[in-house]
């Protein structure tokens, strides 16, 4: 609408140039027309009872205004011209101006049938010129240099040739512009799709992490190794819980915590690795580590614990109430890359590292404890941040050390009551 409104203003004043006066007034009204057509189309593009063929109409009948426009004489010129002579002022480039606005909806068809209405509509008002008492238009036949000459400054000749050449010639600018119009729609879809993904990333890393994703050139070929903390929570004995309940009833939990225990994970700047069944696994300083891996691993699980319990506290369900949440904890190092084969690919954290944070959330059930962090984790975070990390670490216990399946040495944990 801006396009045209802009694009009709300075034809106006060219209008005003180049037409004796009082002929642009006449023109005046017709870019007004113009306007109008616009302004109509713009209103039910966005309207409630908006059907396809509308876009359609309109084009066409701004493609009928302007073959109008340019054939009909202006009846407020001073002087009187034969209608045919109006050809020769190579008006016809105005056409190529309404085209090209089509471009800014993106439909390639639209396009072609704007290029299709245009000649349609050039082509009557040719026949018309032509069906004009006087109107010359055959060719002399001998070919004879003189009568060429004579014909051409016949004002009331139309060249048929050219006439063609003109249709063709906007056909194929039409085919072109719906070309670029395509190429351009599938590129604006793509960033579109694009951006969607981005949005889906951030359901799973922190809005950080997605940029540092979306910027990389390559995915992660090659696996790489360094120190990170990773986080398993589960619901514990959901099975059984789940066993009395309906189907509709458990996803319906299982949606609250999930969302719970996510909002906790991003908000100390986590990347959500999993979801696995009634339970979850998060990592601390993936994709790329930072200096604030351990504190913030090990913030997430108090705050975890306090708002799972904050959460059953206030629901008036006894079922909900019946609820408890494990978490495990371990930090150290981890080993970062891509698994699966070309046509199913996984963005995987693997190592020990790993087993021991879900081990540790296992051992809750033995001890009667709600969280278990391995001492590496407390550790790290004092080396981190021994002043941030003191009042967190507050909230635990030392606990003897447990040997885990799998594992021939014992493990130094710290425990929330």
């Amino acid at each position: 609408m801006w396009g045209r409104l802009v694009s009709l203003t300075l034809i106006g004043l060219l209008a005003t140039v180049l037409t004796p006066w009082p002929g642009p007034i006449y023109l005046y009204g017709l870019l007004v027309l113009f306007i109008f057509l616009g302004y109509l189309s713009y209103l039910a593009a966005r309207a409630p009872w908006r059907r396809a063929w509308h876009s359609y109409a309109f084009v066409t009948a701004d493609f009928a205004l302007l073959s109008f426009t340019l054939i009909y004489p202006n009846p407020l010129i001073p002087f009187d011209l034969p209608p045919q002579m109006g050809l020769r002022f190579g008006n016809f480039i105005y056409f190529f101006v309404l085209l090209s606005g089509l471009t800014y909806l993106y439909k390639p068809g639209l396009v072609l049938w704007g290029g299709f209405s245009a000649a349609v509509s050039w082509f009557v008002g040719i026949m018309w010129l032509q069906s004009l008492p006087g109107s010359v238009w055959r060719e002399p036949e001998d070919r004879n240099p003189e009568e060429f000459l004579a014909l051409f400054g016949n004002a009331e000749f139309i060249d048929l040739g050219i006439r063609l050449q003109e249709v063709m010639v906007l056909l194929i600018t039409a085919g072109l512009l719906a070309l670029a119009v395509q190429r351009a729609r599938a590129i604006a879809l793509r960033q579109a799709n694009l951006a969607g993904e981005r949005t889906n990333l951030a359901r799973y890393f922190p809005r950080k992490t997605v940029d540092m994703l979306a910027a990389k050139k390559a995915t992660f070929s090659r696996p790489r190794e360094h120190d990170a903390a990773v986080l398993f929570a589960d619901l514990v004995s959901f099975t059984s819980w789940a066993e009395t309940r309906s189907p509709r009833r458990t996803i319906a939990i299982l949606r609250e915590v999930h969302n719970l225990m996510a909002e906790v994970i991003f908000k100390h700047e986590g990347t959500l690795d999993k979801f696995i069944g009634d339970g979850m696994m998060a990592t601390f300083g993936t994709p790329e580590p930072s200096k604030r891996d351990a504190i913030n691993a090990l913030s997430a699980a108090v705050d975890m614990v306090h708002a799972f319990e904050s959460w059953r506290r206030s629901s008036d369900d006894d079922d909900i109430r019946e609820l408890k949440l494990a978490i495990g904890v371990h930090y150290g190092p981890i080993v970062l890359g891509d698994i699966g084969n070309s046509s199913r690919m996984e963005f995987a954290v693997l190592g020990d590292t790993v087993n021991v944070a879900a081990r540790l959330e296992k051992a809750n059930r033995e001890i009667g404890s709600r969280c278990i962090v391995s001492a590496d984790l407390v550790d790290a975070a004092k080396f981190e941040n021994p002043d941030e990390s003191t009042p967190v670490i507050a909230n635990l216990q030392n606990h003897d050390p447990l040997t885990l399946r799998g594992r021939s040495r014992t493990t130094q944990i710290l425990v929330l009551q």
